[in-house]
């Protein structure tokens, strides 16, 4: 039974997955989701080896990161393996990989080793710093780049020092970024009849991420500071205490702080003279903030949500992440992606992708890979017979 796509949008594409971690495969999992032809590769067993690296196989991020894929095993460190992994780049359009740039020549699978083999192809790798530079060497994580790329600086509340996001923010933004650039040379080489490389590292996208703050240095000398739960430049925009918790409120601009006022009740703050433009605000942050929590104290957190929505007002709740997953919305959205396994990790379930697509939709077609388990069927679809996979496994290669 051929193996079932997740969207028709990509599946003229084949790629070759040979990351691990995080970046690359989210990155992959992207052309995963919309269809694409992936072929994730790893190592054969090895029992000195120790836990891969990325966490067990079958916990929630292994899962949540590799679904929609086939799975095999190769050795690329093995002339055997090297040899079988030249001739499926043969047939393929993309490999991708988040090695350090010294492994990735070392086992031969640059770009310009690869180009001999097939001038269409597209190589995407993900690095910790760049393929080049002084930092070329060092190994990437996502802390340090949160750290070296500012996002730390102004995370977090004044005074209390340096703050990390609470998801791996650079990671996930270099894998997507990744997959753009992806994209990009696939639409490209339909008039070029050229592969490329497509190159992206946890700092650039950490950098990326920066957007108005990193163009407010840019632009003004301005260095943004840590501003805590208030926004940096719109004030008042942050969170506000309600008679049970607490809601996220976003003023930004004159018109929507005159509708929360009136919403609230707080009328008297329009008479202000220390609140009557948004810098005068912005200065006096604090006071607002304070004055606008006695007007909340009075209602719970839902009431406000509903009077300040009615009024035109950017407000919501602050979920954990159990509550996230409850919302009625959240629901609608259908983000909450399940399949049956049909073995012992029974029914999975997954965040699904955040974009539709009308004609050639997604879905979860098929939970993440066995270690191994297509790597016959995808040899054989890669032109490998029966004698030489035997050959192949004889020598430990797959």
């Amino acid at each position: 039974m051929p193996f079932p796509r997740a969207s028709q949008a990509l599946a003229r594409f084949t790629v070759l997955d040979l990351t691990r971690v995080r970046a690359g495969p989210t990155c992959v999992r992207q052309l995963a989701d919309w269809g694409a032809n992936v072929v994730k590769i790893e190592p054969p067993p090895d029992p000195d080896s120790g836990e891969a690296l990325g966490g067990p196989r079958n916990g929630s991020d292994f899962q949540n990161l590799h679904r929609n894929k086939r799975g095999m095993t190769l050795n690329l460190k093995a002339p055997g393996g090297f040899a079988a992994f030249r001739r499926m780049v043969k047939r393929a359009d993309v490999v991708v990989e988040n090695f350090r740039p010294d492994v990735k020549e070392r086992l031969g699978i640059d770009y310009a080793s690869l180009r001999t083999i097939n001038s269409r192809i597209i190589l995407a790798s993900i690095s910790g710093f760049g393929q080049d530079g002084p930092y070329r060497d060092r190994p990437g994580f996502d802390q340090i780049a949160q750290g070296m790329g500012g996002l730390m600086s102004v995370t977090g509340e004044p005074g209390r020092g340096p703050m990390r996001v609470g998801i791996p923010v650079a990671d996930l933004t270099a894998g997507l970024f990744c997959a753009l650039g992806i994209m990009v040379a696939l639409l490209e080489r339909e008039q070029s009849g050229e592969g490329q490389q497509v190159e992206t590292s946890l700092l650039q996208a950490q950098i990326a991420m920066l957007d108005f703050q990193a163009a407010r240095w840019l632009y003004h000398g301005e260095v943004p500071k840590q501003a805590g739960n208030d926004h940096p430049t719109s004030i008042p925009t942050g969170v506000f205490k309600t008679a049970d918790g607490h809601i996220n409120i976003a003023t930004t601009g004159h018109a929507i702080w005159e509708r929360m006022c009136r919403a609230i009740g707080a009328e008297p703050m329009l008479q202000n003279p220390d609140y009557a433009t948004g810098k005068d605000r912005s200065k006096n942050r604090q006071a607002v903030n304070a004055e606008i929590d006695t007007y909340l104290a009075g209602r719970s957190s839902v009431e406000w949500v509903e009077i300040l929505n009615k009024a035109g007002v950017p407000c919501g709740p602050i979920y954990s992440v159990d509550q996230v997953f409850a919302d009625p919305q959240v629901k609608h959205l259908q983000l909450d992606w399940s399949i049956e396994t049909n073995d012992d990790r029974g029914t999975l379930h997954v965040v699904g992708e955040p974009v539709s697509l009308s004609r050639t939709p997604t879905r979860l077609a098929a939970p993440p890979p066995h270690l191994g388990q297509h790597t016959d069927e995808v040899l054989a679809e890669f032109g490998f017979t029966a004698g030489e996979i035997e050959q192949l496994k004889q020598a430990k290669v797959v």
